[in-house]
């Protein structure tokens, strides 16, 4: 059995969202909050903003699809400027070394 440490402790956490405070200064040092998506010894990932689904998933030139798509096609057709753009979202990645303390859900 390995013994306890915090690389262990920040594990036990993936998949939650946590908020993980640097040794940094600036906007870093207040910390940084996402879905933990991964840990190693070196470094841990976090999913800081989610990307968006793509606009139109069947294809096509977006009518009827999509929030402004469906009240296009409602309301004479069109796209909701968004036709094959997709936000892809964001990762953090921190060095261990960096990192002061986590908060976590008691969950």
């Amino acid at each position: 059995m390995r013994d306890y440490c915090f690389i262990d402790s920040l594990s036990r956490h993936i998949g939650q969202t946590v908020t993980i405070f640097t040794a940094s200064g600036g906007v870093s040092g207040a910390g940084f909050t996402g879905v933990l998506a991964g840990v190693t010894d070196c470094s841990v990932k976090l999913i800081t903003a989610i990307g968006t689904p793509p606009a139109c998933p069947c294809g096509g030139d977006c009518t009827g699809w999509g929030i402004g798509g469906l009240l296009g096609g409602l309301f004479g057709g069109g796209c909701d400027n968004a036709c094959g753009n997709s936000y892809f979202g964001a990762v953090t990645e921190i060095p261990v070394d960096r990192i002061v303390s986590f908060t976590h859900s008691t969950i």
